[in-house]
């Protein structure tokens, strides 16, 4: 068996996925670079060195792709799966009236179904694994709902109860179990989050005073969480102020979300 760590990444074309598989790679871990995006696997790679990964088309959606994806990863990595990180995820914005299904749809396939996918694929290999560990992408919607986000937010509550419940579960198997929690990140997602709309939602963001944090600070805290105990990481001041704010302060939190409401007038 490989001496090297190994690390399979959903969503590793772009974001902070990509920015993750180069943190880990440069700490001479093995990653499995896993994406629709086909193109966008091919760069990655060739940015972590085609000795430091392998690549495996997925959609995260198809439940019979997983264990064949995985199994192949396995295999190059000398039988090694230390972590599985379920990052791949979509987002839509914009007034929940104003939706549309097919995005909803989209979201609750890749956010939540991509995820059970993955943790149900992955046990196998993590149990195999000694000290292995699955770390979920959840998102700071996910601690408090949020206005203009409200499917998004559903989807990673939804991450985050079965981050602890498999936490709980997962231990009698020795793998232990991280969510991942950020503050708005500059990636793909935030320009693309809006069909059919010429904007820029990180943009939006900074004009109305909110943060948007570098994928480097997430990457920094996905390693962390591949290291430690602890079930939740939170990516930026703001993410750790919400957390607070949800826990201490709800009243006060909800009223300043609602005057940040898409449907406001």
């Amino acid at each position: 068996m490989s001496a090297r760590k190994a690390i399979f990444i959903t969503g590793a074309a772009s974001g902070i996925g990509l920015a993750s598989a180069k943190r880990f790679s440069a700490e001479g871990w093995f990653v499995g670079l896993s994406d629709i995006d086909e193109a966008g696997l091919a760069r990655a790679l060739a940015e972590i060195g085609p000795a430091n990964g392998s690549i495996h088309p997925l959609d995260v959606r198809d439940r019979q792709a997983w264990t064949p994806a995985l199994t192949a990863f396995a295999q190059a990595a000398g039988g090694r799966l230390d972590v599985l990180f379920n990052n791949a995820g979509v987002a839509r914005f914009g007034p929940f009236s104003e939706g549309d299904p097919q995005g909803d749809d989209l979201m609750l396939t890749v956010n939540v179904a991509g995820v059970l996918n993955g943790a149900r694929a992955a046990l196998p290999f993590l149990k195999a694994t000694p000290g292995s560990r699955l770390v979920n992408m959840a998102s700071c919607a996910g601690i408090y709902g949020s206005p203009g986000l409200a499917v998004y937010s559903a989807t990673k509550f939804a991450v985050r109860g079965l981050s602890e419940a498999l936490d709980a579960e997962f231990a009698a198997f020795g793998v232990s179990v991280a969510c991942v929690m950020p503050w708005f990140v500059e990636t793909p997602i935030l320009r693309n989050s809006q069909p059919g709309k010429n904007a820029d939602m990180g943009e939006e963001l900074r004009k109305s005073g909110l943060p948007v944090y570098g994928v480097d600070e997430a990457a920094q805290t996905v390693w962390q969480a591949a290291h430690g105990r602890e079930l939740y990481y939170l990516v930026g001041k703001r993410a750790r102020q919400m957390r607070f704010m949800a826990r201490l302060a709800p009243g006060f939190l909800r009223n300043q979300l609602r005057s940040r409401s898409p449907t406001t007038a």
